[in-house]
């Protein structure tokens, strides 16, 4: 069920930074209370593969986040402990560390369940135990969400476990967004910041398809 154009979920949950404190973070009401864009990306589990990878390039990119006054977040269903175990062992050695921006330890699943991006292929009903059983192995996809500063998700997108992510497409849908609400224009296929937009109506797009 996608939540773009509605509130991102308000639900706090633990979150690790780079010092080692273990804290709440409620994720839309850090993007109302600062004023800020919030890009939160999931990714499945520490100490895997992809995964690594993508932390590194969001760290990479900070600045450009930054600039675009984006507050950077990551999340998966690890402990605290483990995300702060992570932390500290060397990019040589497979680990984030380098890695300041905070991340989600969303360990009882609360907000993961509410944004329905768990990996659960079937459940079935054990009559013996009671239990209902889950096939799959319950953590993440590569779910990436854009929230502006009034907490709505203007994109939301899901990657399979084996593929990463470009983070530079996530700054252009960010340029994009500002563009729109900083001059009422929409933005046409691959638009990028320095390049013609189109107002929104008949004319508009008269208009930029005769001339693009």
């Amino acid at each position: 069920m996608s939540i773009v154009g509605k509130k991102f979920p308000s639900i706090a949950v633990k979150a690790m930074n780079d010092m080692g404190d273990a804290f709440e973070l409620n994720v839309v009401e850090k993007a109302i209370k600062g004023g800020k864009k919030v890009l939160l990306f999931w990714y499945p589990k520490d100490f895997t593969f992809v995964c690594p990878t993508e932390l590194h390039a969001f760290q990479a990119a900070l600045p450009e986040f930054e600039k675009r006054n984006t507050i950077v977040i990551g999340a998966s269903c690890d402990t605290a402990e483990v995300h702060f175990a992570w932390l500290n062992t060397a990019k040589d050695n497979g680990g984030i560390e380098g890695v300041t921006y905070d991340i989600l330890a969303d360990c009882n699943r609360n907000l993961a369940r509410a944004l329905d991006i768990l990996e659960v292929h079937d459940h079935t009903y054990d009559e013996e135990t009671g239990l209902e059983l889950i096939d799959g192995d319950f953590v993440t996809y590569r779910a990436t969400y854009l929230i502006d500063e009034d907490g709505l998700v203007f994109h939301e997108g899901i990657n399979h476990m084996p593929v990463g992510r470009n983070v530079n497409e996530f700054l252009r849908l960010i340029d994009a967004y500002t563009h729109v609400q900083e001059k009422g224009e929409v933005c046409p296929a691959n638009w990028e910041e320095g390049k013609d937009a189109m107002k929104e109506n008949r004319g508009g797009v008269i208009d930029y398809l005769s001339n693009h």
